[in-house]
């Protein structure tokens, strides 16, 4: 049996907005650790976590990376995370098996919308989290404003623990408030870090900051409490439980302070995973549903208990083919033994198992409780199944994936492509469950379907380059969805009589629309035989059939209750087949009088620009049907508006924005929700779609 301690291992993501430093941090945290023996850098294309050719021509984050690093007596695994909308799905599934995370802000920037968005997915997973106001070095940096931010725009409840000494280029230190002692940086790489006298001019503000601090650790338990009360303070092994009390319980955000390009504050953020963030035995049990029941399992954090994992990450490696990356939350796992994927009912075998540090991997005989491997042989596994021993059938949470709000068509140019093609298509589908393919009926083209531009861009990059498939691409297009605003009824009749035996299916169905997000309900209101029950999930088939194909315009169709009641068959003639078709027929007659609708994307969109183009950004939004809902000043003395615009009509605005702001605009923009196209844009959409039924 294992003697690890699990007290001293620390499971952490760091997770920001783009740009705001975070796989910079990552690199320093490596270099310090003595994980590397050099500092890449994301603007060079040499850093470590950035491993994929995309990220390094980019200077971008695009998959998650792990690796383990040791600082002082404790293990550490990152998950380093990307900022960009269109890979948050990357950072729901690092958050859900993460035990605490670093967020980090920039500090001319401070809370950007993509920092609220992940601030979100820790909350919605209950992460303990630790604050890093990085580029402290910027022309324009502001802490205090920085953590105003992360009071007002989070919700949060952040508490200041080193405040620094200086800002832009005169940023020299910090004082920890919990030493209530100054520290000054020097060498080239920040690895001498002196300690020295608090600036006459910071001494008030200290004091003050340090009596907060104390007061908010004093609330963690009755006897520091009483502690407090008695003696007016609390020594700094008192202020440091008390911290990691209520950091733990999720109560208050610890604030720290640095430039991770001009090596500063590293390690005093180390010495705050150690002391603040959560080990496995922290975290404590974790709940699992068993299967066919209402009842739950605790798993225990002890490798003498029985195996449990969640599978959280697919990669595909061009060495070893599939990596099925896993936490594990009980037991112990072994090379060559064999699990049970209580997700897809199969037993797996355990090839390998590796320890990631970016794309490179170290073999490893086993692992255990608390630890995140990455498992070679597993087949039947995807993101989100839950592995536990033979015997067992409970599942861990799932990880919940938004649906692809965009879509381009993909050309194969010869046979070989096309199979090349098909097997890529699938490889990438496993590895992220945001991006999905499917062949168009009608055209046999091939679609592919992702988050956002960059995302798609991305895919069919990976898909020349990676995978070798020469095709065609088409231009992004929209998933536009059909649904309806308005009940009817409708009737379908399939006859047909040939030499032998005939077709015969008859349906009659009402249609109802559903709230947005209630996708598609069938209910069976049968009554006397009228349709046999083993032609009910026929007629449930045909209808699903026909929504994802469209039946307006071609595009899948969603949010609708459909209710048989009624329809008649032929004791011979009547088949499977024949009440799919008729079922088809009585929900196309339907349609028309249920007021059918399409639904478009719309996207939240937020805009940063110098003042004086915020005339011509606003007319540009309008002129792509984007209702403006605020237009504020930003920290950076810039204008930030903030609009809800139709997807459809923010194609190419990248290109727009900088050609009218001469580079100095940027936006972002996310995902919100579905709303009805107008008539106009209903019209194009149902003539294209019949002009391409026609040809």
């Amino acid at each position: 049996m294992s003697k690890k301690d699990l007290n001293k291992l620390r499971n952490i993501g760091i997770a920001a907005h783009i740009d705001a430093g975070k796989t910079t941090l990552t690199e320093r945290i490596l270099f310090y650790t003595g994980r590397s023996h050099k500092i890449g850098e994301v603007h060079d294309g040499n850093a470590t976590m950035d491993w994929m050719a995309q990220e390094q021509e980019r200077g971008i984050t695009i998959t998650s990376a792990a690796t383990t690093c040791f600082w002082r007596d404790i293990s550490i695994n990152i998950i380093d995370t990307p900022g960009h909308v269109d890979f948050t799905v990357e950072v729901e599934r690092s958050l859900r098996v993460l035990d605490g995370m670093i967020a980090v802000f920039c500090a001319v920037a401070g809370v950007q919308p993509q920092s609220e968005t992940v601030w979100r997915q820790a909350v919605k997973y209950k992460v303990p989290r630790i604050a890093f106001v990085n580029k402290m070095d910027r022309t324009g940096a502001n802490y205090d404003n920085v953590v105003n931010m992360i009071r007002t725009n989070l919700s949060a409840n952040p508490v200041i623990v080193n405040y620094p000494i200086g800002a832009e280029s005169d940023f020299v230190g910090y004082v920890d408030l919990v030493l209530n002692e100054a520290f000054y940086f020097g060498g080239d790489k920040g690895e001498d870090v002196k300690p020295g006298d608090i600036p006459d001019n910071l001494v008030d503000k200290v004091t003050e900051l340090r009596a907060a601090l104390i007061e908010f650790v004093a609330e963690a338990s009755e006897d520091l409490l009483n502690d407090y009360l008695e003696n007016g303070t609390l020594s700094s092994e008192q202020i440091i439980s008390g911290l990691r009390q209520r950091t733990l319980a999720g109560e208050v955000i610890p604030v720290f302070c640095g430039s991770a390009f001009k090596n500063k504050g590293v390690q005093p953020l180390l010495d705050a995973v150690r002391d603040l963030l959560p080990s496995p035995v922290d975290v404590g049990e974790i709940s699992a549903s068993v299967k066919g029941t209402d009842n739950t399992r605790l798993l225990k954090p002890e490798a003498k208990e029985k195996f449990s994992a969640l599978a959280f990450k697919i990669m595909t490696d061009p060495f070893v083919g599939k990596l099925t990356y896993l936490r594990i939350y009980s037991g112990e796992l072994n090379a060559g033994s064999y699990v049970f994927n209580s997700s897809s009912e199969t037993k797996e075998r355990v090839g390998r198992i590796m320890q990631m540090h970016a794309n490179t991997r170290e073999e490893l005989s086993g692992g255990e409780a608390g630890d995140i491997v990455a498992v070679i042989g597993l087949k039947n596994t995807r993101t989100g199944d839950t592995l536990c021993s033979e015997g067992e059938d409970f599942l861990l949470e799932n990880i919940e994936f938004p649906e692809p709000v965009i879509f381009v068509a993909i050309e194969p140019k010869t046979k070989s492509d096309q199979e090349k093609l098909s097997k890529s298509l699938e490889k990438l589908s496993d590895e992220d469950p945001t991006f999905s393919y499917s062949t168009d009926q009608e055209t046999s083209q091939t679609i592919i379907s992702g988050m956002g531009e960059l995302h798609l861009e991305v895919i069919v990059d990976r898909l020349l380059r990676e995978f070798n498939v020469d095709a065609n691409i088409g231009q992004p297009q929209v998933a536009y969805k059909e649904s309806i605003s308005s009940t009817a009824e409708g009737e379908g009749k399939f006859i047909k009589q040939t030499g032998g035996r005939g077709q015969y299916g008859h349906v009659i169905l009402d249609i109802l629309p559903l709230e947005r997000g209630e996708g598609f309900v069938f209910e069976n209101k049968i009554v006397g035989g009228a349709i046999p029950r083993e032609y009910i999930p026929s007629v449930e088939k045909g209808v699903k059939n026909l929504f994802e194909s469209g039946v307006i315009s071609g595009y899948p169709v969603v949010d609708i209750k459909v209710v048989l009641k009624d329809g008649s068959f032929h004791n011979v003639d009547s088949s499977d087949v024949a009440f799919q078709v008729a079922a088809s027929y009585a929900v196309k007659d339907a349609f028309k009088n249920a007021s059918p609708i399409i639904l478009q994307p719309i996207m939240d969109v937020e805009v940063e620009v110098p003042e004086n183009y915020m005339g011509d950004v606003i007319g540009d939004l309008n002129s792509r049907k984007g209702k403006i809902e605020s237009m504020d000043d930003n920290s950076q003395g810039n204008k930030q508006i903030i609009a809800k615009v139709p997807l459809g009509d923010m194609f190419g605005y990248a290109t727009s924005l900088r050609s009218f702001t001469q580079g100095r605009g940027i936006y972002t923009m996310q995902f919100f929700g579905y709303d009805v196209v107008p008539k106009q844009l209903y019209n194009e959409l149902v003539e294209k779609s019949s002009k391409n039924k026609e040809s």
